[in-house]
């Protein structure tokens, strides 16, 4: 059954985004979507292994966060769906793909796979696989943030950083306590809540006595905003927001992202508990689509533009492929390389 939890109402026009940031936008949520297609193919044609979670649906969020972030500078610690987060980071596509094939040059040496994505380069924090296990992390990263400046008078240590995870993570014991502490310290971050409405296969409303997770933000005298997760023009303003707050030293904030994730929980998930009419309500909520006939209606691109550059991310993605195939395997010799940190 569908929550009767309405969507926010958004005005896009209010966004004021230039042709060249939409195109910018549009062609980073294609490559998340491109990308995971092709995940699920080379998953069943045997490339991966193990459990591999996908973001279809959930673009909007990713690409309004991060790409309001200063790339390479602020921080981002993901989840267990973590591919999308990191192609928006800037994690080449081929070594995103090639981390997934298990490959020497994966973006965490074939060591991490499809839930621990890592980029220093690109200050990704990583991809956790237990559920809230970012939190803290995420937590830390704005306080040595915070601490640089404030204490060790580092003027240029203003960088955000941006904590995503999933509804089922907000009744973790990890969430409460990091909320707090980064309400006390005010601490650079964005709490970000990817509320897709299922925590593998339970009912978020179910699952916590407070459904609107935004709210819980109140408990500890933080700004909490719900947002349509599902507008990247929505999650975009609503970040820009909570970032300036951020860098100008007022705190975090707690955003709550409404989405809906349109593949089962995990490629090895029948996704047979939620019912398909459901699944057809959100699907027609499409965020690519969405977004697509906004920038056609607002004279920001014309459909061979955009048919453009879902031919270039098409064959990013093929390239990504053929480049992880054609990659090594790690050397056995190294199975205990970076476990710990190396000397430059």
């Amino acid at each position: 059954m569908v929550s009767e939890r309405t969507l926010p109402e958004f005005h896009a026009t209010s966004a004021q985004i230039s042709s060249e940031e939409g195109l910018v936008l549009y062609e980073d949520m294609i490559l998340g979507r491109f990308f995971e297609d092709k995940c699920a193919e080379m998953y069943y044609r045997g490339k991966m292994f193990g459990f591999v979670h996908l973001y279809n649906g959930q673009e909007a969020v990713s690409t309004g966060v991060i790409k309001a972030m200063r790339p390479d500078e602020d921080f981002v610690s993901s989840t267990y769906r973590d591919h999308v987060h990191a192609l928006s980071c800037g994690v080449p596509a081929r070594e995103v793909m090639a981390e997934l094939f298990g490959k020497a040059t994966g973006c965490s040496k074939g060591r991490g796979g499809s839930m621990h994505m890592f980029s220093a380069e690109h200050r990704l924090l990583g991809g956790y696989a237990f559920v809230a296990e970012g939190i803290p992390v995420a937590t830390g990263a704005a306080f040595q943030s915070k601490y640089r400046r404030e204490v060790m008078g580092d003027e240029s240590a203003d960088q955000v950083t941006a904590c995503f995870f999933g509804d089922g993570a907000s009744n973790n014991g990890q969430f409460f306590e990091c909320l707090n502490m980064a309400a006390l310290w005010k601490l650079p971050i964005l709490y970000v809540v990817e509320n897709n409405k299922w925590a593998i296969g339970m009912a978020h409303e179910r699952a916590t006595s407070q459904p609107e997770i935004y709210k819980k933000a109140s408990v500890f005298g933080m700004a909490g905003v719900e947002v349509d997760g599902m507008d990247v023009l929505a999650v975009r303003a609503a970040a820009q927001e909570a970032i300036a707050r951020a860098r100008a030293g007022e705190g975090p904030t707690l955003i709550e992202a409404l989405t809906y994730r349109f593949r089962g929980h995990s490629l090895a998930d029948p996704d047979e508990l939620r019912s398909p009419e459901e699944k057809q309500t959100w699907k027609a909520r499409d965020p690519i689509q969405k977004f697509a006939a906004y920038l056609t209606e607002q004279n920001l691109a014309d459909s061979a533009e955009l048919k453009e550059i879902e031919r270039k991310v098409q064959q990013l993605v093929n390239e990504a492929v053929e480049f992880a195939e054609n990659s090594p395997e790690p050397d056995p010799s190294e199975l205990r390389r970076f476990i710990f940190a190396e000397d430059e």
